[in-house]
């Protein structure tokens, strides 16, 4: 009797441990996220979205310029910029620092009223451990911001106020170890690197800010994800410093109450990664060293380099904005 009744707890603890694995979010790539009607979106699956096979997307690259992103798409430059009046910056009073853009958007359903669901929860440096555990945070303030401080960041400065300056703006300063066989390819390349050079860092370190979105900012979201049904919450984070080949970052979750159906609600995210096009252009400096062929930058931020592993930064931006979408909503879907 005893064993039968162990029997029975170990098949329902196995049930319920497939039942939950069976449960997690599956991505579904779709040309655009607008194009797909919120009925025909399943339970717990995301439809998935970035823009490498855009018309505006460089061949070469799959990353759009910067300046055709921001005159062709308006409304996801109001939103999605690190703040609405970002152009790329002029260094040295002359020369401007050309820019290109990686975007991915997505949409997922959830199984409550939007208004059941609490963004504030997620306006923690505790969120971003969770969506991604390979990278470390600690918490800064506003003193602490590079680009308050720094002449040579000041083109990243918001000019609406200082950067954590907002009693409910969480900052934090984070670092990323590449993985994989990148750090060994970096201290190659530092090796073969003229001595003049400053050396190229093992590990990306940035700084963001992460908020809620108030009104009235609020209300105009729904430009933005094309979805006409009232938002109820809105949570976003800036990067607005980088230590080496990202200019800034952006990521964008927006809350609606499902437009037909009283306890549902929809979720669309947004990542925006602008990086510097000066550090695409080694990429001939790269392919003509067989040794560092692997290292070529603009295939290792798309991930089509056998350096490219994990599920974090060091995968590419494209596997890297897929694993924190999915993070996210398993996470809203637990709540």
């Amino acid at each position: 009797m005893r064993l039968h009744r162990a029997a029975v707890l170990i098949a329902a603890w196995v049930a319920a441990c497939t039942g939950a694995a069976a449960q997690e979010f599956q991505l579904e790539d779709v040309p655009a996220v607008a194009s797909v009607p919120i009925a025909q979106i399943k339970t717990r699956t995301v439809i998935f979205a970035d823009q490498r096979n855009d018309k505006l997307a460089d061949s070469s690259t799959g990353l759009i310029p910067f300046e055709d992103w921001a005159r062709s798409r308006p409304v996801q430059r109001r939103f999605l910029s690190l703040f609405p009046s970002f152009v790329e910056p002029t260094l040295n009073q002359q020369t401007k620092l050309k820019l290109s853009v990686y975007q991915a958007e997505a949409r997922f359903r959830l199984p409550r009223p939007a208004a059941a669901l609490d963004l504030s929860r997620y306006a923690n440096i505790a969120f971003l451990e969770q969506i991604d555990p390979a990278v470390k945070h600690r918490p800064i303030t506003a003193a602490d911001a590079v680009p308050n401080k720094d002449a040579d960041a000041a083109h990243n400065r918001t000019p609406e106020r200082r950067w954590c300056e907002d009693a409910k703006a969480i900052c934090a300063q984070s670092r990323y170890m590449f993985e994989g066989k990148i750090p060994a390819g970096i201290q190659l390349a530092n090796k073969l690197r003229e001595e003049r050079k400053k050396p190229i860092p093992d590990f990306i370190e940035f700084q963001s800010e992460i908020m809620l979105i108030r009104q009235p900012h609020l209300a105009e979201l729904p430009s933005l994800t094309g979805l006409d049904s009232t938002v109820t919450s809105g949570l976003e984070q800036n990067i607005f410093w980088v230590n080496q080949v990202i200019q800034f970052g952006k990521l964008l979750a927006v809350l609606q109450q499902h437009p037909t159906e009283r306890e549902a609600a929809i979720a669309t995210v947004y990542i925006l990664i602008v990086v510097r096009a000066d550090v695409l252009n080694k990429q001939r400096e790269y392919s003509n060293t067989p040794i560092l062929r692997n290292l070529v930058p603009a295939q290792l931020l798309m991930g089509k380099s056998s350096f490219n592993s994990g599920d974090s930064l060091s995968a590419g931006l494209p596997k890297y904005a897929r694993s924190r979408i999915k993070a996210i909503a398993d996470m809203m879907e637990r709540e």
